[in-house]
């Protein structure tokens, strides 16, 4: 029986974006994982595509948001504790990671040897791309676990002891020695509140114990401005030893079980990035090792962030993928003026221009995982060099912009926390400044040029190969070169140069991978077009069903 006090039912409204497959319905991801190397992985992606598209996943990235990190620095009789309390849904979103290996997984056979196996990075970002559509926040412990390998194996001794654990499918997140435990986490800590990306500036003194040297113990004094994911099991950090600034593994444990001497301050009260704790740290003469010699603390380290940055741009086309797929579903269940959004003129445009730009970031992030994948290729090692800091730039900016037209697309709809976007929309600029932000990779770029110049050589050949005889992509390419004789310009030019490579390389894999409908209209408006501020803008002729339809099958 109606109540005689219902005032209207709930109609025009799209139903949830759940219990979708996320792998399944997103032609360019699986595209990009067969091009790349990863065909022998669809079946596992796909069942992960189903998890991550569940009401059950989404949920738990809504309660880990809401109930954040709570730090807990004393007991009720004023013990230290320093200890990290989390809600059950991030520690169940971070058991399921682990099982998936998404830490471990790009080294798991033979670490020693670096990567193992046709498409093991590309599967491994495939699937960190899936999760983090989910929730991004847990996904940071993720990221720094995985990528701490490489630094970890600088220094054979100390890789020997940690390894194992590492490579554990398995979750423990108890706060007990790492010997006591299945599995274990790491961390990393660089950034001080009077240096920032300048690391070289860091004031954190490292006093060797007996004689000190690679492998030996340290007593870290100092303190770092942002820790990311605190309760990690050790932490790989940034401090000047006699010899200069090095690179030191820090447990939170000592060889004798007692607490190591690092003292949580606080949590960092951030725009976005909620489920995952980042925290201000002292350390009181904290016992750490050290990796490799003294004053390569920056070339040591660097390995560990090549890794980050990648997952930097593969977590941010993910957020960008939710976002498009999100509004498409909306907008083909509402109708104004008698018609679907999806079926409306203006907005078939705009959303045909986010899948664009959506499809283009994930071809650019999927080829330069492939290129850690194929460690002995010239080509590839010139990619890895040079396009993880163009990858990052672009497509982390992007994300920002992607996701704020998605918000637009569902109108109010999209501006209320019951909607995912608020949470993607606030999350996408952590990986623009994580790791370095815009101008840190354009440095980078600059960096390559003048100490690599064979890898800039290489990468512009090979694009020039994709290309093939596409006259806009080949005047793009002109453009670079004809940036790269006028050195005196570059430090003022470095973001229109870096830009410039992801726009064209972008294009370039587009055209030699995607369907023409898709390349077309993305390079006559990116790159032979005039300039632009905002989407759904010269795309009357391009093929908008077709582009729709590739972006979310129905």
């Amino acid at each position: 029986m109606t109540s005689p006090f219902a005032t209207h039912e709930v109609l025009n409204q799209s139903p949830p974006f759940e219990d979708v497959n996320l792998f399944l319905t997103d032609c360019a991801l699986q595209d990009a994982v067969k091009r790349e190397g990863g065909a022998s992985a669809l079946e596992r992606l796909g069942a992960l595509g189903a998890w991550a598209g569940s009401r059950e996943a989404l949920e738990l990235g809504r309660l880990a948001n809401e109930h954040p990190p709570r730090l807990r620095t004393h007991d009720a009789k004023g013990r230290r504790l320093d200890v990290v309390e989390f809600h059950p849904a991030y520690h169940a979103l971070m058991r399921h990671s682990m099982a998936e290996g998404l830490h471990c997984t790009a080294w798991e056979r033979t670490p020693a040897a670096g990567p193992t196996g046709a498409g093991a990075n590309v599967t491994r970002a495939a699937a960190f791309y899936l999760t983090a559509q989910v929730e991004t926040g847990h996904c940071c412990p993720i990221t720094m676990t995985s990528a701490a390998v490489p630094t970890l194996m600088l220094q054979t001794d100390i890789a020997e002891a940690w390894l194992p654990r590492i490579m554990a499918r398995a979750y423990d997140p108890r706060f007990v020695p790492a010997v006591q435990k299945s599995a274990v986490t790491l961390g990393m800590g660089m950034t001080e509140k009077q240096g920032g990306t300048d690391v070289r500036t860091n004031t954190t003194r490292a006093e060797p114990v007996a004689n000190g040297g690679p492998g030996g113990e340290y007593r870290l004094t100092g303190h770092k401005w942002f820790m990311s994911a605190p309760m990690c099991d050790a932490f790989l950090v940034l401090a000047q030893a006699p010899g200069g600034l090095s690179c030191f593994l820090l447990p939170r444990f000592l060889p004798d079980g007692s607490v190591n001497a690092l003292r949580l301050q606080r949590l960092k009260d951030k725009l976005g990035n909620r489920s995952n704790a980042s925290a201000e740290v002292e350390f009181q003469s904290a016992s750490a090792w050290l990796i490799g010699e003294e004053g390569r603390g920056v070339a040591n380290i660097i390995e560990m962030v090549s890794c980050t940055r990648l997952d930097c741009a593969v977590a941010s086309a993910a957020l960008m993928r939710h976002a498009l797929a999100t509004a498409v579903h909306h907008c083909r269940h509402r109708s104004v003026f008698g018609r679907t959004l999806a079926d409306q003129p203006l907005m078939m445009q705009v959303l045909a221009d986010l899948a664009l730009e959506v499809e283009a970031a994930t071809a650019l992030v999927f080829h330069l995982a492939g290129s850690f994948d194929r460690t002995a290729e010239p080509v590839a090692a010139a990619w890895r060099r040079l396009m993880t800091p163009v990858g990052k730039y672009w497509v982390c900016k992007c994300a920002q912009a992607v996701i704020g037209e998605a918000m637009e697309c569902l109108g109010g709809n999209g501006y209320v926390e019951e909607c995912l976007l608020p949470r993607l929309y606030r999350e996408a600029p952590v990986n623009s400044i994580w790791e370095g932000s815009g101008n840190v990779m354009a440095l980078d770029v600059l960096r390559v040029l003048q100490r690599e110049a064979d890898a800039v050589r290489i990468v512009l050949d090979d694009l020039e190969h994709l290309i093939g005889s596409d006259a806009a992509l080949k005047a793009a390419l002109e453009r670079i070169r004809s940036l790269l004789y006028e050195p005196r310009l570059l430090d003022a030019r470095a973001r229109a140069l870096t830009e410039a490579l992801a726009l064209t390389a972008a294009g370039a894999l587009l055209r030699a991978n995607a369907p023409g409908w898709v390349a077309d209209p993305f390079i006559a408006t990116r790159l032979a077009g005039p300039p632009r501020q905002t989407f759904g803008q010269s795309l009357e002729r391009a093929d908008l069903k077709a582009i729709l339809a590739r972006a979310l099958p129905q």
